[in-house]
């Protein structure tokens, strides 16, 4: 198969054709391509619902959330779960695990799940329900036995948290700091240690749930922004970033940097009342907030964040990095994220308003 448009590459855009089936294969310059845009497919690695479902729901909510999101240009999702009793979290976790083994039928890829919660600071809940816990040896060997976690978030400063960061290190999951009282050296200390292991360290949600940057007091955002090897997930709706905070963040971290967008069931809703764990849900204007005002995850889509992104300065390229490029590093996809030779055949097509037109996962139109 072929397909013609604008592809959007790493560093520039060019007129092309690009042929495909399950991968990539040759994209060859055309001067007379059609004006749409052709990006890699979006990857979001943190969504807890959306079009009226939850992960926390089960099987049948995680098809339909998926479906929802890739109808907004996401090719490979991670289902996140919610601070909730244990047993609650290990059967969504179980569910994500049916659902990956089994597939989404014309859905995109599900890769794993976002373990966010409960292992966060009860200091620090954002809009988690009050059911946190410290990660100690069973709780940690739970979650790593259903092989489906492949991001969890983790306050550093818990009782079993150093050993918890040794132990899903070694097992490949993305440890995240995030809901957290920690301060920059213990951020800093986190990120080392994490590494020490072997192991890949995050952020989730910069800048929320977490100590702001001060003069004297830089806080964990200044650990995470400049290290070397640490990545940053942001939820950029304008709400919970403002757009100068995030130039600043993309300017230091540049490829380290990733959009989410921790969407919640009422995402796709319009305004009205919803619901995240267990918890009243009021969505006004775009904005999702608890009856204490506090934000409630987002009704962020990836294809708004792209366009927030370009609103905000970036170029197309820049922004299609911040929400494929470089999701696929920080998770280790090494086989999707950007449009080239060899590469799995997901990627969006969107008009010059940059609305989604199409959406292919694995070579197939599924939207």
């Amino acid at each position: 198969m072929n397909i013609s448009g604008q592809l959007v590459l790493a560093d520039r855009i060019i007129g092309a054709s690009m042929s495909f089936d399950g991968l990539i294969g040759e994209i060859t310059p055309s001067a007379d391509a059609p004006e749409r845009y052709i990006l890699p497919g979006f990857i979001d690695g943190h969504v807890h619902g959306g079009d009226g479902a939850d992960t926390m729901d089960g099987v049948d909510a995680i098809h339909r959330l998926s479906r929802f999101h890739m109808a907004h240009g996401t090719t490979t999702i991670l289902p996140t779960t919610i601070t909730r009793p244990w047993a609650d979290v290990m059967e969504a976790l179980n569910a994500v695990a049916e659902v990956c083994r089994e597939g989404i039928p014309d859905g995109p890829v599900v890769h794993g799940a976002h373990l966010e919660g409960p292992f966060v600071s009860p200091h620090r809940l954002g809009a988690q329900p009050p059911f946190a816990i410290a990660p100690d040896p069973e709780h940690v060997a739970d979650a790593i036995a259903t092989g489906v976690v492949r991001v969890v978030t983790l306050a550093p400063e818990l009782e079993h948290a150093q050993t918890a960061m040794e132990a899903f290190a070694r097992a490949g999951v993305r440890v995240s700091l995030g809901h957290t009282v920690t301060d920059h050296d213990g951020a800093e200390r986190a990120i080392c240690r994490i590494c020490a292991a072997g192991g890949v360290a995050g952020a989730t949600h910069l800048f929320n749930a977490m100590a702001p940057i001060e003069s004297r007091r830089p806080g964990p955002v200044t650990a995470l922004m400049c290290s070397d090897v640490a990545y940053a997930e942001m939820i950029f709706d304008t709400h919970h970033v403002h757009p100068a905070t995030f130039r600043l963040a993309h300017r230091v971290m540049g490829s380290r940097l990733l959009f989410v967008t921790d969407a919640m069931r009422g995402t796709g809703g319009g305004d009205g009342v919803s619901q995240l764990g267990g918890q009243t849900v009021h969505i006004r204007d775009g904005v999702a907030r608890l009856d204490n005002g506090s934000l409630a995850g987002s009704v962020l889509t990836l294809d708004a964040a792209v366009r927030n992104a370009v609103g905000a300065g970036m170029s197309l390229p820049d922004a299609a990095a911040l929400v494929s490029t470089n999701a696929a590093r920080y998770l280790g996809l090494h086989d999707r994220g950007h449009l080239a030779s060899g590469y799995r055949a997901d990627f969006v097509v969107m008009n010059s308003a940059l609305q989604i037109e199409e959406v292919w996962v694995g070579g197939r139109r599924l939207h």
